[in-house]
């Protein structure tokens, strides 16, 4: 009942804003065509303290070659979002996330898929960037690494942020993948590799969840409301299974991560598809934008369900709230908005998102190989705290 309540409001919101619109919601910052074999990928956003804000995404599909290097492209926008310049293209930067730190933005992922761990600065806002070439200039950590762009937080005067190992027990996808989180000091020169430090490396055990366990990936460093550290992690499931996602205790005196499998796995609507989640002190609550699932894609794959975006929040991390369908489209093959980066800004959030949608020359490869990357703002989003479905 709840799902087709949640079902019933989307093709109403559709009604509203216009099914057969050819040009995706929200503002385009880059769209690709879908005959050039490449696709948008790992949107972030970072918001400087003069109001600018910067927003990155990759590219990946046949013709991006990430396997030997990734690309990721850079733009500002000076007017709140409602334009975009493209200020950079970095070569050798992949599935990465932008921050700002001590005067200087940075953007810290890998090199390629399944990479080295590297770390960029900039001086001038995303203009020109540092290049990692050994472990003085941003060359963290050499093997073969996976994540997305999820948060860097700093806690007990540390920077962490969450990783997955790929060089896994085994070498099916997620399955191979092993959570860890690497940390360096707040006051430390992020680009030398000897000021990086990581944790443990958890890695996949086939029993968990009475066997329907596929492999956890894409962490999200958070800081909880009683100031503990967590790796919160998407899990991959067989289609039936409840959505859910893993959660993590760090140790950071010990740099150390630890998890409970009676109790670490979380319900948590869109926990199959790749999120962040951050504590809001001025609500109070966690907040996130997930890929909820409604009544009518019981049979498919819980990763493959992209095409509902939905605002949710908690107020113990544990039991999430869906609120309302911020996105959404009734078609589940050719279109999607997913791997939403976002920001709170005053009253305000902001994201970006990885979107696949119709355009003018046939729209979007699948729902997964995105066309569009898009803006999006969610006015006054604390006082969206009803729920869309009922109790």
């Amino acid at each position: 009942m709840k799902q087709k309540i949640v079902l019933l409001l989307a093709c109403v919101f559709l009604l509203l804003n216009g099914y057969s619109q050819t040009s995706p919601p929200g503002v385009v910052v880059k769209h690709i065509q879908s005959k050039d074999s490449v696709y948008i990928g790992s949107p972030s956003l970072c918001i400087l303290p003069n109001g600018n804000y910067i927003a990155s995404h990759d590219l990946f599909g046949p013709k991006a070659n990430t396997g030997k290097s990734g690309t990721t492209y850079i733009y500002t926008s000076k007017d709140k979002g409602i334009t975009w310049t493209q200020t950079s293209i970095i070569v050798g930067q992949y599935w990465s996330g932008l921050f700002y730190h001590n005067e200087n933005l940075y953007i810290l992922g890998t090199d390629k898929g399944h990479g080295n761990i590297v770390i960029r600065k900039s001086s001038d806002n995303g203009i020109s960037w540092t290049t990692p070439v050994n472990s003085e200039t941003g060359l963290i950590f050499n093997g073969q690494y996976h994540t997305a762009p999820t948060p860097v937080v700093v806690h007990n005067g540390r920077l962490w942020r969450a990783f997955e190992n790929a060089n896994g027990i085994v070498s099916n996808l997620p399955n191979r993948y092993g959570a860890l989180m690497i940390t360096a000091s707040e006051d430390a020169d992020l680009l030398n590799a000897n000021n990086w430090k990581k944790t443990n490396c958890l890695v996949y055990d086939a029993t968990y969840m009475d066997g329907n366990f596929r492999g956890w990936l894409e962490g999200n460093a958070l800081i909880t409301k009683e100031n503990k550290l967590v790796d919160m992690l998407r899990v991959h499931i067989w289609p039936g299974i409840q959505e859910r996602a893993a959660i993590m205790k760090v140790a950071c005196s010990e740099d150390k991560m630890t998890f409970q499998s009676n109790a670490g796995f979380i319900n948590f609507p869109g926990g199959a598809k790749k999120f962040t989640v951050r504590f809001d002190y001025n609500s109070q609550r966690y907040w996130s934008l997930v890929n909820y699932i409604p009544s009518g894609y019981e049979n498919e794959y819980p990763a493959n369900v992209r095409n509902y975006l939905v605002l949710a929040s908690s107020e113990n991390l544990l039991d999430w709230q869906m609120h309302k369908i911020i996105l959404s489209h009734i078609d589940s093959k050719k279109h999607g908005f997913q791997y939403v980066d976002w920001q709170i800004e005053g009253e305000d959030m902001i994201f970006l998102s990885r979107t696949a949608y119709d355009d003018n020359s046939g729209g979007a490869d699948s729902f997964h190989n995105a066309n569009f990357l898009t803006f999006h703002r969610i006015s006054n989003f604390r006082s969206l705290t009803g729920s869309i479905v009922a109790d």
